[in-house]
């Protein structure tokens, strides 16, 4: 809900999703403590596609269930049997949707996810680190290393296939981080062919205000 540009960030992703054949739900998940808020801005969007908010029931950090937990608690609740595209709520990026899904739809069953290169090695460091083969394929991954391999990082955009929801389910039953997404791309990648698709243009992690001051500067 922060604002760039006088729009929250969740405006820009929606605008993305609303030209999307293949996306017939929007699903928003938030907790207890900020459902409120979301069901007002919800009061004053127009959108054509059935626009559901979701609340995990959580109210603080100590009980949250995390971004992996978030999406099982979904998952569960709406008795999800269908392919998914997931964004992470803090994502601001010029691009479209609409090549992702239609690569992540090509590679089906297997996974995909949206990287974006930096132009700065050391800001990998804050993010999931990938290096791809020329087949696309993620063959390594590291969240948040302390010196990065790569300039290609992770957006917390995820192509997920009906077949593979079940891992999901799979990845916590093993006591694995629900919070953070990169280190269940990093298990999966290890299971099956995960493959990336680098986006162009522009990106910011709102979850870091640096960047949030530089969207709010630089961000068209």
């Amino acid at each position: 809900m922060l604002e760039v540009k006088k729009r929250p960030i969740l405006d820009y992703i929606i605008a993305k999703l609303k030209g999307l054949r293949q996306v017939d739900e929007i699903i928003i998940v938030t907790n207890s403590k900020f459902i409120a808020r979301f069901r007002e801005w919800k009061k004053s969007l127009k959108v054509k596609k059935t626009l559901t908010l979701v609340d995990d029931l959580t109210r603080s950090n100590t009980d949250r269930l995390g971004a992996i937990g978030d999406i099982d608690f979904v998952i569960k609740n709406k008795r999800i049997k269908e392919d998914i595209l997931v964004i992470g709520g803090d994502n601001l990026f010029s691009g479209g949707l609409a090549r992702f899904v239609n690569f992540a739809a090509s590679k089906s069953p297997a996974v995909s996810i949206g990287l974006y290169k930096l132009k700065d090695l050391k800001d990998a460091s804050r993010y999931g680190v990938a290096k791809l083969d020329r087949a696309g394929r993620v063959v390594y991954f590291e969240e948040k290393p302390a010196k990065p391999k790569s300039r290609l990082v992770a957006m917390c955009l995820y192509y997920i296939p009906a077949a593979r929801l079940k891992l999901i389910k799979e990845y916590l039953k093993i006591g694995r981080k629900a919070d953070a997404t990169g280190n269940y791309i990093d298990w999966l990648k290890g299971r099956m062919d995960t493959y990336g698709f680098i986006f162009q243009g522009s990106w910011y992690d709102i979850g870091d205000f640096k960047y949030l001051t530089r969207a709010k500067k630089y961000f068209a």
